[in-house]
């Protein structure tokens, strides 16, 4: 009868941890969904706070790079303005050495068409 006696008090306690058990793993599993929460929320709020700031960036690269043309804008009319004048200011000399040696004119503009016409051909 002792035997009897010593199985059941060993089954009890048995139950006893096993219930035990499970209700450490459903809490547990409570904490990891708990934990899987805030980890989603922590991802979903650094992913916001990345795109906030990819946007913040894509923002200022749109400054610069408008600035940037603005300023090239700027550069390149100065540039055709003072071609435009160099050709003015050089227009009436040309012409007097043309005028001058009309000859000489004549056969360097056409060295200069056949230089370019050779150049142009080869490319084609």
């Amino acid at each position: 009868m002792a035997a009897k006696k010593k199985a059941t008090t060993t089954n009890g306690s048995i139950e006893a941890r096993l219930s035990a058990l499970r209700e450490d793993f459903e809490a547990l599993q409570g904490d990891l969904k708990g934990l899987y929460g805030d980890v989603s929320a922590v991802a979903s709020e650094r992913a916001s706070l990345a795109m906030r700031q990819a946007e913040e960036v894509a923002d200022r690269a749109m400054l610069l790079a408008e600035e940037a043309a603005r300023e090239a804008k700027q550069k390149a009319v100065e540039y055709s303005e003072d071609a435009q004048e160099w050709a003015e200011d050089n227009a009436d000399e040309l012409r007097a050495h043309v005028r001058a040696q009309p000859l000489t004119s004549l056969l360097v503009a056409g060295g200069i068409g056949a230089f370019l016409g050779a150049i142009f051909l080869r490319r084609s």
